[in-house]
């Protein structure tokens, strides 16, 4: 079996903003030490919910290296470096190997798209640039373009290709890869929806939105199941299921950021072109907060 990065929770962290929309690194430190307090498993910075569609070069490299050195080496540290340019991907891959990073997450190319031919050498290319290992993210919904099964296969065969953020919502697919792959490719549930049903079928974990909120309680749901523990995983993940969907009500990171703020955090708001969500949404957030537990009614 090739190095597993992390087995558990990992929280796919938001990107605080000041009300001058820079980031807020005091904010974000308060935020990574109550993700390690609560038993986060890992931390993954710049990935979608980290808004990184709006972040510069210059601002991913400063938030890897303050995150990295505000971890100093407690969990893992996971940075996205994706992109549908290669030899942007490369560059950024890089950067973030130089400082530090525990491991790499590389979704797929957007936009461009390209064959499953192309995401093989897309692929190829970024892993040969850096020794670290890289997690694939498949999230069909944002990109458009999905990794099949025995795209999956070919790419399981390069070394430091160890895993897959998982996030096509298609759970016979998933298990199709699993087949293929074994274990050389460890899956990564990418929507909380689905932690319980992917480790059922042998997945490491999950690179959650939810754990931004719920740091413990999602460490919880894959700790029970590791530990033996069905019934209390699947309670504790039924449980969350409201909450989880109600994370998605408007487009991610809207929601969670919102959630996050109402917390007490000061994450501000996101970036343009992503707005404030309406009343609405935030009321039915709320009440799903209240109705689990982490907000008072």
């Amino acid at each position: 079996m090739k190095k597993v990065i992390f087995r558990g929770s990992g929280v796919a962290i938001i990107t605080p903003m000041d009300e001058l929309g820079k980031v807020n690194y005091d904010v974000l430190g308060e935020i990574i030490e109550y993700q390690i307090e609560k038993h986060t498993d890992a931390i993954i910075v710049c990935g979608t919910t980290g808004e990184s569609a709006t972040l510069s070069d210059e601002e991913k490299k400063d938030i890897i290296k303050y995150t990295v050195d505000k971890v100093e080496g407690r969990i893992p540290v996971i940075a996205g470096t994706g992109s549908n340019n290669t030899k942007h991907a490369v560059y950024m891959s890089k950067v973030a190997e130089k400082l530090g990073v525990d491991a790499l997450l590389v979704v797929t190319p957007y936009y461009n798209k390209t064959s499953q031919s192309g995401l093989i050498e897309h692929y190829k290319q970024i892993a040969s640039s850096v020794n670290l290992p890289i997690i694939l993210y498949n999230v069909p919904s944002r990109t458009g373009v999905n990794i099949k099964p025995e795209t999956y296969l070919e790419l399981s065969k390069i070394n430091n290709i160890v895993a897959t953020k998982e996030a096509n919502g298609d759970i016979s697919s998933i298990a199709q890869t699993i087949s293929l792959c074994k274990d050389n490719l460890a899956i990564y549930s990418g929507n909380d929806d689905q932690i319980v049903p992917i480790l059922s079928l042998g997945g490491l974990g999950v690179i959650s939105v939810f754990a931004n909120v719920c740091p413990y309680e999602c460490h919880e749901i894959t700790a029970k199941y590791f530990s033996g523990d069905l019934n209390q995983s699947r309670e504790l993940f039924i449980k969350s299921i409201d909450l989880m969907n109600k994370l998605f009500c408007d487009v991610n990171p809207i929601p969670v950021k919102e959630a996050m703020n109402i917390l007490g955090f000061k994450c501000g708001d996101c970036r343009l072109p992503l707005i404030h969500m309406n009343e609405e949404n935030a009321d039915k957030l709320k009440a799903a907060m209240q109705e689990y537990g982490i907000l008072d009614k």
